[in-house]
């Protein structure tokens, strides 16, 4: 189910992306494993440049990535995702997917306009990134208020200012308190001034 899913997405994609199944129909029967544990998708390319299923056996490029690394994409896109992504297998397959994955988009807004027209699918899609906009300036706002709240207010978090200071602060202490020492055990190393009766 998760695997035709995902081969449909991805040949929806590439439908509107010639250039994507120009690089890949080169490489037609080769198969590449995606790994996102637990989960793998195995990709088998045809001759038209679209994806597969694959057979189960042994694929000619292993892409795996970290679960842990998913959250990148919201932050900044494919390119933040690529960079965690560990390659194994044919080095031109895995470049030239590496290249279609970091490439292919969907526009939502040509998608949106066959259905109801190019100045509704436009206005939809500004008022969506507005909200969208909104949405991470809120977030931002709440996280910077928080903050400021719990390092000025309440002082639960320490600022790294602080921090830096209270760091000097006990450098100093402790040289001090070494060169004390330093004269204190020279003090007890030396003799004892004669008194006079």
């Amino acid at each position: 189910m998760f695997a035709s899913s995902a081969i449909a997405g991805l040949n929806h994609l590439l439908a509107d992306a010639p250039w994507a199944r120009e690089r890949l129909a080169p490489y037609s029967g080769r198969v590449a494993a995606i790994r996102l544990k637990p989960l793998e998708l195995s990709l088998g390319v045809d001759g038209d440049g679209y994806f597969n299923e694959a057979a189960a056996r042994e694929p000619d490029v292993a892409l795996d990535l970290p679960l842990s690394s998913l959250p990148k994409v919201l932050g900044g896109g494919m390119d933040a995702l690529m960079a965690d992504i560990r390659i194994s297998g044919n080095a031109d397959f895995a470049d030239t997917l590496g290249f279609v994955f970091r490439q292919l988009r969907w526009d939502g807004e040509e998608a949106l306009a066959r259905l109801i027209g190019d100045i509704a699918a436009h206005r939809a899609v500004m008022t969506a990134q507005d909200i969208f906009s909104w949405h991470r300036q809120a977030t931002h706002n709440i996280v910077d208020n928080l903050v400021e709240y719990y390092s000025e207010e309440r002082p639960v978090l320490v600022k790294r200012q602080f921090l830096e200071e209270l760091a000097n602060a006990n450098a100093e202490l402790r040289d001090d308190l070494a060169r004390l020492d330093k004269r204190l055990g020279k003090l007890e190393a030396s003799p004892a001034p004669k008194t006079a009766r």
